[in-house]
């Protein structure tokens, strides 16, 4: 039997022996679970690279441990979001926090100021929804998963496993190992952190009409260096920030200045290409090149608010960009009259 994921595959041993061992039925009802594990486990950890390597070892301790299982005391995936919850704890134990650089103190006011990544930061990465076919709601968004990055490593546990994935008190209680009353109150306080940042916060999905409207006319103005058009796009107070720079702006004024100064420096035009990051609007960013076509240059992704553009995390780290399958390069289009 094959336990497999993306890019890579657990084999695990057939048997010829006619009599099954206990356990090997729970082998075949492990899979259906990896999509959603990897979800839950990139809430925990910020990061799908290390999201993906955490399933793949729950799958593994899963398929050692088969024979412990015991259907009449858990089911098949309360089982395995016990083993991933385990396995999430350890990893982030003494760890520093994923942030965005907007969770790292207050908005830059130089447009101007030099660019230079802290590379030794561990940043937020964006989850790309395409990859899992996941329906992503907004539990997924990305303000929201850098806010769950505040709360201690057990309060985020127990406030995904009982308010996004639904289990009960009682069986979070099993999971982590501890009391329903301990699950009760680590509950009430990481709902209250998480409201204090400001992660309940509703912003519209790609799929509203108005939000797709918005989408569509920004990249147009992108794609045509219309600074003043993006702008009359965005709500007073939008932000941007752009990991692996530290540096985050905030307020229309210093949005323009700083797009004038991109296209200005890179040159125009960009093209672009639509996808969606944590259940958000987002696109692919292709800069143009001296000897023609364009090379990718950022994914960026957009908080919509009403009709407005709230905030823009442009992601320039090329191991980002891989997890979304973009191709490097764009060739140059073809002269209408050659089509």
């Amino acid at each position: 039997m094959i336990v497999a994921g993306p890019g890579y595959a657990l084999e695990v041993s057939t048997r010829t022996s006619s009599s099954p061992r206990p356990g090997d039925d729970v082998a075949v009802e492990l899979e259906p679970y990896r999509t959603e594990l990897v979800a839950y486990c990139y809430r925990m950890l910020g990061s799908v690279h290390e999201a993906e390597d955490l399933v793949q070892e729950t799958m593994l301790r899963a398929w050692r441990a088969r024979e412990s299982y015991d259907s009449s005391r858990a089911t098949v995936r309360t089982w395995l979001y016990r083993i991933a919850t385990n396995a999430c704890l350890s990893a982030l134990a003494g760890r520093a926090r994923r942030p965005l650089p907007s969770g790292l103190g207050a908005p830059n006011e130089n447009p101007g100021a030099p660019l230079t990544p802290a590379l030794d930061i561990p940043w937020l990465q964006p989850f790309p929804d395409a990859r899992y076919d996941v329906a992503v709601r907004t539990d997924m968004r990305l303000a929201l998963v850098a806010a769950m990055q505040v709360l201690p490593a057990r309060q985020r546990a127990v406030l995904l496993l009982r308010d996004v994935l639904d289990f009960s008190t009682a069986e979070v209680a099993t999971q982590l190992g501890t009391t329903v009353s301990a699950v009760s109150s680590a509950l009430q306080r990481a709902r209250a952190t998480l409201a204090a940042a400001g992660g309940a916060e509703d912003i519209a999905v790609p799929a509203d009409p108005q939000a797709a409207a918005v989408i569509e006319r920004y990249l147009a103005a992108f794609e045509a260096a219309d600074v003043d058009g993006l702008v009359r796009l965005l709500t007073d107070d939008v932000a941007m920030e752009m990991p692996p720079v530290p540096l985050w702006y905030r307020g229309r004024p210093d949005y323009s200045r700083f797009m004038d100064r991109v296209f200005r420096l890179r040159g125009t035009p960009f093209r672009t290409r639509p996808l969606t990051a944590n259940g958000q609007a987002a696109f692919a960013a292709y800069a143009p090149e001296t000897g023609g076509g364009h090379r990718l240059h950022t994914l960026q992704v957009l908080t919509v608010r009403g009709d407005r553009i709230a905030r823009n995390v442009v992601f320039a780290d090329p191991a980002v960009l891989a997890l979304f399958g973009l191709p490097q390069f764009l060739a140059a289009r073809k002269p209408a009259s050659d089509r």
